[in-house]
C-alpha cells in the first residue's frame, strides 16, 4: 500500500473486494495511484480524505463505471471487467459486466430517483426488467424494503412529495432490491440539510448490525467512529493510513491524517457556532397564554 500505516488485525477467510496496484488516469492526470486495499464480508469500510483525494473514483471502478488505467480489482474472486483466456486478459462483453454491476449497489451524493415514478416503482423498477422478477413477488419485495428504511407509508409518493432525507432512503431500498452482496455509499449525506443527516445514517446503520458489506465515503466522523470496523484515509490518489478508527481519527501516525482531521474538526466547531448563534436571534419560544 505504497507505505500506508495500518494497525488493524486481518479477518479471517478470503477478502470480498480485493484491489492490487488499482490506477486510474484521466489525461495526463493520476487520480488513483496504485491503491491496495481489501474488504472482507461483513466489513464496514469508510474512507476519509479531502475532495480530490481519489475516494470516489475508487467507488466507481469498483462499480465499473470507470476502467481502470492499470492495476486489477477483484469481487467474490472474480476478476472485475476483464477476464483470463489463453494466458491473455480480454475486456468482458457488456452482458457480463452488467452481470457483475447487478452484485453491487451503490447510493450517490444525489438520489437520482426517477422523478415520474412513485418511491415504490423506483425500487421495483430494476428488479422486475434487469433480474425479470415477477412483477407481484417484486411490488411485495419494495414494499418490505420500504418499510425497512421507515417509508412503508410513503410507497406511492413521487420524488418531489418527499424530502431529501427520504428520497436518499428510497435511493437506498432501491440498491438494496437487486439483492447485492456489497454496498457503496458516495457521500449518501452531503446533499441533505443537517436535520435530515441522522435519518438517513440510522438507515445505514441498521445495515451495518444486519451484515451488509459497505463501503462509505463519509465525512461524517461520527458514524466513522460508531460504525466502521476500519477506516480508511486517502490523500493525492494514495491511501496514507488504515486501521481501527478510533485509533486513526483519535491518535493518527501520518501528519496528512492530522492535519486532514484538525480542518475538518474546525469546520465542525463553525458550523455548532453558528447554529448557536441562529437559534439566539430565534430567541425564546413564546409562551401558551393558556
Amino acid at each position: 500500500m505504497g507505505g500506508a500505516v495500518t494497525s488493524q488485525s486481518t479477518p479471517a477467510g478470503p477478502p470480498l473486494v480485493r484491489a492490487v496496484n488499482a490506477i486510474k488516469e484521466f489525461g495526463s492526470t493520476r487520480v488513483l495511484d496504485g491503491i491496495d486495499l481489501e474488504v472482507h464480508r461483513g466489513e464496514v469500510v469508510c474512507l476519509l480524505g479531502p475532495s480530490g483525494s481519489g475516494k470516489t473514483t475508487f467507488l466507481r471502478l469498483i462499480n465499473q463505471m470507470e476502467r481502470l488505467t492499470g492495476g486489477r480489482i477483484w469481487v467474490d474472486g472474480e476478476l472485475l471487467g476483464v477476464e483470463e483466456r489463453g494466458g491473455r486478459l480480454h475486456v468482458r462483453k457488456d452482458r457480463d459486466i452488467a452481470r457483475q454491476r447487478a452484485r453491487i449497489g451503490m447510493v450517490f451524493q444525489r438520489f437520482n430517483l426517477f422523478p415520474h415514478m412513485t418511491a415504490l416503482e423506483n425500487v421495483v423498477e430494476a428488479p422486475v426488467h434487469v433480474k425479470r422478477m415477477n412483477p407481484a413477488e417484486a411490488r411485495r419485495q419494495g414494499l418490505r424494503l420500504l418499510e425497512l428504511v421507515g417509508l412503508a407509508e410513503r410507497a406511492d409518493y413521487y420524488p418531489s412529495q418527499l424530502s431529501g432525507g427520504q428520497q436518499q432512503r428510497v435511493a437506498i431500498a432501491r440498491a438494496l432490491a437487486m439483492e447485492p452482496e456489497l454496498m457503496l455509499f458516495d457521500e449518501p449525506t452531503s446533499a441533505l440539510d443537517p436535520e435530515l443527516v441522522g435519518e438517513v445514517l440510522t438507515v445505514m446503520r441498521d445495515l451495518a448490525d444486519s451484515g451488509m458489506t459497505m463501503i462509505v465515503v463519509t465525512h461524517e466522523m461520527s458514524f466513522a467512529r460508531e460504525v466502521a470496523d476500519r477506516v480508511v484515509f486517502m490523500d493525492a490518489g494514495v491511501v496514507v493510513e488504515e486501521g481501527d478508527p478510533e485509533q486513526v481519527l483519535r491518535s493518527p501516525r501520518e501528519p496528512r491524517t492530522r492535519a486532514f482531521l484538525d480542518r475538518v474538526r474546525r469546520e465542525e466547531q463553525v458550523l455548532e457556532q453558528r447554529a448557536a448563534r441562529e437559534l439566539e436571534d430565534l430567541g425564546p419560544e413564546p409562551s401558551d397564554p393558556s
